[in-house]
């Protein structure tokens, strides 16, 4: 067996072996571990650890091995902080960006309220999980460290559910959401309804008390799924985007409403259902801009329905092919801006040349957030402040927020 020794973990949470001239990844390590294995396309599948980490410890999971949901807990809160701190400023850096140290939320143990997960009919019933690490076979939850514990209990339900509506030959997707009404569950890639499903189906989102049970499209609610943002509550389309836990969005919106104070008229850019828009009308008019018609029609809803706040425009639009241009930009104060994991260049650009005196702005990939704010410090921007916010816990993931004011 050839002995590596882990040099550091890349950001996907694999570490770097090196051993003589010699590279490869090694998953479930930690640096300066010395590990045994043998790599294959440059990868080593299954290091036994030889001289372990002083940052390692047991993991509390028993599917922790094979579930690919998880790829950090073997190592102590403190490391894994230090670590995702380290990789928003490692990619600040590599964009030549001076940046704060930045303040930390780590959201808590079994906190997370939404999951993806995935079921498949077998011969004796069905599994319900996470895919495991580099596979497309299905981890059967019993037990999880990550989500709510009333996600946890509907495993049973959901298990029967896709016993109900699924095909042999297919993989559901199941979207399940817990809120204040309940379980809110969305399933994808089932068997067309008919009349005999519908009536299966109803009967199980009874039994388990669901809020809502949609099937591709075609809802049972027994009551309205709606989440507080604000003084508002959103009822969100079947299977929305939500932050993960109810502690980073809090965590989030904390650090976006410090960034924004003061602002009169906020545009906020890749709205979705409105976690900024609904908070920030409490104390300026918003404009919010979404790619997608539900989420934002679920989001003017909520403002109708809500007294008190200031006014809500929204606009269907796709920013990265249509961003919002320089005359357009100019009516607002501040601008809250949270795009999806490959950044928003075109965006950026054009808020860079209208130079809005403040850009709040969230991410979910540090490394495509580097690339953008360097965009904007190129036109005069500098980050005052910065948020490391952790709610995906015991994985590789990290969010962010930036604090950017024009010089």
């Amino acid at each position: 067996m050839t002995q590596w020794t882990i040099e550091r973990l890349g950001r996907k949470g694999d570490g770097v072996a090196l051993s003589g001239d010699a590279r490869a990844l090694a998953p479930l390590v930690l640096p300066g571990e010395v590990v045994e294995g043998e790599a294959l396309d440059g990868r080593i599948a299954a290091p036994r650890i030889v001289t372990p980490s002083p940052d390692r410890i047991r993991p509390v999971c028993g599917h922790y091995r094979a579930c690919g949901g998880c790829s950090l807990m073997h190592a102590t809160d403190a490391f894994t902080t230090a670590w995702k701190t380290q990789v928003v400023l490692t990619a600040l850096a590599a964009q030549g960006i001076a940046a704060p140290l930045p303040q930390v939320h780590v959201s808590a143990p079994n906190s997370r309220r939404r999951a993806v997960l995935s079921g498949r009919r077998t011969k004796k019933g069905a599994t319900v999980g996470f895919h495991g690490r580099a596979s497309d076979v299905i981890v059967d939850l019993t037990e999880c460290h990550v989500l709510r514990p009333q996600i946890l209990a509907a495993l049973p339900l959901l298990r029967r559910i896709v016993i109900a509506g699924a095909s042999r030959a297919a993989e559901l997707s199941l979207v399940v959401i817990h809120g204040p009404a309940g379980l809110d569950v969305a399933v994808r890639g089932g068997k067309p309804m008919d009349p005999a499903l519908f009536q299966a189906l109803a009967a199980l989102a009874d039994e388990g008390d669901l809020a809502r049970l949609d099937w591709d499209g075609q809802a049972i609610t027994r009551r309205a799924p709606a989440l507080p943002m604000g003084r508002a509550h959103v009822v969100p389309p079947p299977g929305a985007f939500l932050q993960a836990t109810a502690q980073g969005e809090a965590a989030l919106l904390a650090a976006v409403r410090d960034t924004v104070a003061g602002a009169s008229k906020v545009a906020d850019l890749f709205a979705g259902c409105g976690t900024f828009t609904l908070p920030l009308a409490e104390q300026a008019a918003v404009h919010a801009v979404e790619g997608l018609a539900a989420p934002l029609s679920a989001l003017d809803s909520a403002w109708r329905a809500t007294s008190g706040l200031n006014r809500v425009t929204t606009e269907v639009r796709d920013l990265a092919r249509r961003p919002l241009m320089l005359d357009e930009l100019g009516r607002f104060d501040a601008i809250v801006i949270d795009p999806p994991r490959a950044g928003a260049e075109a965006q950026m650009r054009q808020i860079a040349a209208a130079r809005v005196p403040v850009v709040a702005a969230v991410s979910c990939d540090p490394v495509s957030f580097a690339k953008d704010a360097r965009i904007l410090a190129d036109a005069g921007y500098g980050i005052d402040r910065l948020w490391v916010v952790d709610q995906f816990r015991f994985s590789p993931h990290v969010e962010l927020v930036a604090a950017l004011t024009h010089r």
